[in-house]
């Protein structure tokens, strides 16, 4: 039976007696509150060395989504708005303090479930990962990207943590978590599938916040665009993937120039790579009357036609970038400074007060210096993810019939891990950028069972003296 770590022996916090009990729980509580914190703080490193929050490009689209109001057509109404709110439209440096401060209080709580929950061992974790992982230069932009490991751990939590007082924060922040991005959907259905499995009869706790995720979606999509609909315009992101792929230029080239879908009329120059189908300004979808939303209707014919008539090819494609995705972790992406004036400067310029807009213009990202200061961190952040890699894989065997928490907490990260390659290989194609937000995962499951090592040999050793 799983008990909450406030009351295991050396858990986070101690039995109390007599007229002492509530200065020393207070006491815990602060020094508790006061290690989440400073974890958070270590997170924000990358941005405090640079300046100013990491920032992408479409960040700034984010930022349209409360500040023009915008509904994008591409893009959830969940984040943006909520960073602009935290904003106070003042500086961008609240909402990444948040950010981090999240995920460090995300780790605390799994570290509870463990009975490893302590200041010293919270900031020795969160130390390790600030130095030895991508989790902290995710954890600084200001992108929902991040939140795609945040949705893992606190669907492990809802199933698995035992103390009650934390499952609604838990919930609302997995809900939140599931609803930023449209990859989070399948990572999080993937996540319950693992929990329908391994704690069938927790499954109702972790699947609300999918649901409630799935609301959310629907009721901003109706309201902002009139559609009924999770994705109404997802179509167009499957169009480009297979297009790149091949199997729906092939079907095109079987159908045209016979049918009437208008994008026969680009066979032979159809662009070879997605993000070129997608945004060029001169590509197909732009170049649609109406644009991508008008698209969205053939989108969705020719993706169903394609899948039908060519499924061995769609699968092998899909699998093909899933296992591309698999190894693409470095941090490249999200270091530069590409288009960034356009998107993000013109926000800050129109909406904050001047002096933020310095602290944009003064940022190491957007001086073009980010590149360097961090090129030293990455070949490390590689070689330490592989070594966690091996050791999460060693300990998934050995905890298989002696450790059942460790073994479904593995199983856990290896499923989001794998979901996250396939769905944003197989759908947005292969990037850098969006297998290393969360494979930095696999380097908790050697962390947690070396802190509950220690405490064992700790509470052996103290025993013993006795």
């Amino acid at each position: 039976m799983y008990r909450p770590a406030a009351w295991r022996p050396g858990g986070s916090a101690g039995i109390c007696h007599g007229g002492d009990a509530t200065l020393s729980v207070a006491s815990q509580t602060w020094r508790n509150a006061c290690a989440i914190a400073l974890g958070g703080v270590a997170l924000l490193w990358p941005a405090l060395v640079n300046g100013y929050p990491l920032l992408f490009s479409d960040t700034g689209t984010f930022l349209d989504q409360l500040l023009q109001p915008f509904m994008i057509w591409d893009k959830p109404w969940i984040y943006g708005p909520v960073v602009v709110v935290l904003s106070l439209q003042l500086t961008l440096w609240l909402p990444v303090a948040a950010q981090c401060a999240t995920v460090s209080w995300v780790l605390w709580r799994t570290q509870s479930v463990f009975g490893v929950a302590a200041p010293a061992r919270h900031l020795a974790l969160c130390l390790v990962l600030a130095l030895g992982s991508a989790a902290p230069w995710f954890a600084s932009l200001l992108m929902p990207d991040i939140l795609a490991a945040v949705t893992v751990l606190a669907i492990f939590l809802l199933a698995f943590d035992p103390d009650a007082r934390w499952r609604w924060p838990t919930a609302a922040l997995a809900s939140f978590a599931i609803a930023v991005h449209l990859s989070h959907l399948l990572v999080a259905a993937a996540c319950l599938l693992a929990i329908a499995v391994l704690r069938p009869r927790h499954l109702l706790r972790p699947a609300v916040p999918l649901a409630v995720a799935l609301l959310l979606l629907i009721a901003t999509n109706l309201a902002g665009h009139g559609r009924l609909g999770v994705a109404p315009y997802g179509a167009v992101f499957g169009l480009a993937r297979l297009v790149a792929d091949g199997p729906a230029r092939a079907y095109l080239e079987q159908t045209c120039p016979d049918s009437d879908l208008w994008l026969c009329g680009w066979m032979g120059r159809l662009p070879n790579d997605g993000d070129d189908f997608l945004w060029n300004p001169s590509g197909p979808v732009w170049r649609f009357p109406g644009g991508p939303i008008a698209l969205a209707p053939e989108a969705s014919r020719i993706v169903l036609a394609t899948i039908a008539s060519r499924p061995w090819a769609t699968a092998r494609a899909a699998f093909g970038n899933a296992l591309q995705q698999l190894h693409l972790l470095r941090l490249d992406e999200v270091l530069g400074e590409n288009g960034l004036d356009q998107t993000v400067g013109a926000r800050l310029h129109s909406y904050y007060p001047m002096a933020e807009e310095a602290r944009f213009y003064a940022s190491a990202q957007r001086t073009g210096r980010l590149r360097e200061l961090s090129a030293g961190w990455q070949t490390p952040h590689l070689i330490l993810l592989a070594a966690g890699a091996l050791a999460s894989g060693g300990l998934l065997l050995w905890s298989w019939g002696r450790d059942p928490l460790l073994f479904a907490f593995i199983v856990m990260i290896v499923v989001g891990v794998l979901s996250n390659a396939f769905v944003t290989g197989a759908l947005a194609g292969p990037h850098d950028r969006y297998q290393a937000r969360i494979a930095w995962l696999l380097l908790l499951p050697p962390m947690i069972a070396g802190m509950q090592y220690w405490r064992r040999s700790s509470v052996v050793t103290r025993v013993g003296a006795r």
